[in-house]
């Protein structure tokens, strides 16, 4: 039975839908937002249990949704010559209840890579544009960081100091200054003090899986609280299955499966879908009608193509001297120095060098360059390495291409039925030449900081941000939302996530999609006299 019309349906819960329900419902709107998932709730966490490096890699706490195999999670099928390392997690948070927390901005340069280095396609804003929204973002979620980083424009002091160095960073931080290379204490999305009712980290382990102190700054701890105090009403185990559209071309609601497998309709105004640079073309995709036979906001079939990733390298260094065997939060400190093109080094674009330690004593025997050989000198080699290990992973940035991107599965289905996404993937000649400049990069860092043996597998594998395939831009032709989220092809509806990046960048992108949600929902906002 169809439900009271909304004005705003927000379709996920993660960092792009939760910032976008909070704003929206502070204004006054009715917004109704609909999660597949459900709360993770104290005891839930992954990082509360004995066995949680075991716990990451399978069974329920997985970060794979194919290895967790939840109902509320969907399957996600892969092809092409390195397929995509498929990472998310289907609850109220959305992915940001896995991630590290690692927050930088975007670079102004990386709005205009067209007009500077002739590939992709500009944005149709500004890092002037967003930088209101981004130290909204930041102030909701508290930053930890130091002002003043020479590499990145000017911003206000963060809300917290930077997270520790720690002895592994220390030697690091050795290395860069031996060189001469730019090296900051990075933004992170994890309070280093008491901040906004919300306990200061104090570096009980990684946060990939879930922080009981509430100090990292997952959407369910920062922006839920908030909006369901401003009116906004969040449902879980709702599963949209499409988006509904009327006569005229407008949007008209959704339509999912609550918890007990029933389907219902929730009519609304505006739809907001915050779905992932995954989810969002495979819901798109699979809103077929009469009107839209290719899928919904598709008639230039751009939806789902030019699907972007950080590919990745790691290489770790392995010293003499005692580090903390603690598993510190967070990423301590990053270099820029290789970020903006120069090609005198063969490639377009650039990378980042984030500084990494390891998650606890069986990531080390995992290794993320080469794993810790079983046998009888196993216990010797732990020795060498626990504790005396730290990486620098290489995040290159991605290029759109067309061979690149989701589709619809024509045989896997999730437990309603709803097609699965197919990700395309293959990293391309640029990235190859990217991963291996910056994995030199890296391997001269942990020379000069005295590392006495270095590994590096020379695999690329990914850090899973998803980007691109619903991109933003002014061409109707060649984009699917323009400058303000909003759909060409639908007046009333909004694509906020990282589906909707025109470029990559080299950065995490949590702090970019969260300041697009901000401002797309102010766009909303204004233009509210148009909803029918």
């Amino acid at each position: 039975m169809p439900r009271d019309r909304a004005d705003v349906v927000v379709i996920g819960s993660g960092a792009a839908g939760a910032a976008v329900a909070w704003r929206l419902a502070s204004r006054g709107a009715r917004v109704v937002c609909l999660e597949q998932g459900d709360w993770l709730r104290p005891g839930d966490f992954a990082s509360e249990q004995h066995e949680f490096e075991a716990s990451v890699r399978r069974g329920r706490h997985a970060l794979l949704p194919n290895d967790r195999k939840r109902e509320e999670d969907y399957p996600v099928t892969t092809g092409g010559d390195g397929p995509c390392n498929i990472v998310m997690w289907n609850g109220v948070g959305g992915s940001t209840v896995h991630w590290e927390g690692h927050f930088p901005r975007l670079h102004p340069s990386d709005f205009a890579v067209r007009r500077l280095d002739d590939v992709a396609e500009d944005w149709p804003i500004s890092y002037a544009d967003l930088e209101p929204f981004y130290d909204a973002n930041d102030r909701m979620i508290g930053v930890s960081g130091l002002a003043g980083d020479p590499a990145n424009p000017p911003r206000a002091p963060r809300s917290t100091p930077p997270m520790p160095l720690g002895r592994s960073g220390e030697a690091l931080v050795r290395g860069f200054e031996a060189l001469g290379w730019h090296w900051w204490p990075s933004d992170n999305a994890i309070i280093s003090r008491d901040y906004d009712g919300r306990t200061g980290c104090d570096n009980r382990g990684r946060c990939n899986f879930g922080c009981p102190l509430k100090a990292k700054a997952s959407a369910d701890v920062v922006y839920w609280p908030k909006a369901l105090v401003a009116g906004a009403t969040l449902t879980v185990r709702a599963r949209v299955s499409e988006i509904l559209v009327g006569d005229d071309g407008r949007v008209t609601g959704v339509g999912y499966f609550d918890r007990r497998g029933d389907r219902q309709i929730q009519p609304a105004r505006v739809v907001v879908v915050c779905c992932n640079g995954i989810g969002t073309p495979r819901l798109l995709l699979a809103s077929k009608s009469a009107r839209f036979p290719d899928g919904l906001a598709n008639s230039n079939g751009q939806v789902g193509r030019r699907l972007m990733n950080h590919p990745s390298r790691f290489v770790e260094g392995i010293f003499d001297e005692p580090f903390e065997k603690e598993a510190f939060s967070g990423n301590p400190f990053f270099s820029q120095e290789f970020y903006e093109t120069d090609r005198g080094r063969g490639f377009v674009r650039g990378y980042s060098l984030l500084v990494y330690r390891p998650l606890g004593p069986a990531s080390v025997a995992w290794g993320d360059s080469e794993p810790v050989p079983w046998g009888s000198g196993h216990h010797v080699e732990m020795a060498r390495r626990f504790g005396h290990s730290v990486g620098i992973a290489v995040m290159a940035e991605d290029l759109p291409e067309e061979v690149n991107r989701v589709e619809l599965d024509p045989a896997a289905k999730d437990s309603n039925g709803i097609p699965a996404p197919r990700v395309t993937y293959r990293a391309s000649q640029n990235t190859q030449l990217m991963l291996a400049h910056g994995a030199a990069s890296a391997r001269r860092v942990l020379e000069a900081a005295g590392a006495s043996r270095i590994l590096d597998s020379g695999r690329v594998m990914n850090f899973a941000h998803y980007m691109g395939t619903a991109p933003m831009g002014r061409d109707p032709s060649t984009s699917v939302v323009n400058a303000w989220n909003r759909a060409h092809d639908v007046p009333n509806l909004f694509i906020v996530d990282g589906s909707s990046f025109t470029t990559a960048a080299a950065v995490n992108p949590t702090s970019t999609i969260g300041a697009l949600a901000l401002r797309a929902a102010e766009g909303i906002w204004q233009q509210r006299k148009e909803w029918s």
